[in-house]
């Protein structure tokens, strides 16, 4: 069985949020050009040389949220920007 999730987004932007992951897709409307980038949960991959990170690599779904979140506010701004 699959799990639930839940998508929000823009024209050109959206974000799923499943039991495993994260899914942010943002695109250029018309054009068929996107980008789509998965998250596990639980999983964060610093920067080379960064120490700073959550204990033991692990990210909680909060921050994994609230990240997704920010990416669909900046693209549906620049959406909007560009459209009109």
């Amino acid at each position: 069985m699959k799990g639930a999730s839940v998508s929000a987004g823009v024209r050109g932007a959206h974000v799923t949020v499943g039991a495993k992951g994260t899914r942010t897709t943002v695109g250029v409307p018309g054009t068929g050009v996107s980008y789509s980038q998965y998250d596990r949960h639980g999983v964060s991959t610093p920067p080379a040389g960064d120490q700073r990170g959550a204990p033991e690599g692990r990210s909680s779904l909060a921050g994994d949220v609230i990240a997704a979140l920010l990416v669909v506010a900046v693209v549906a701004v620049v959406v909007s920007f560009l459209s009109g």
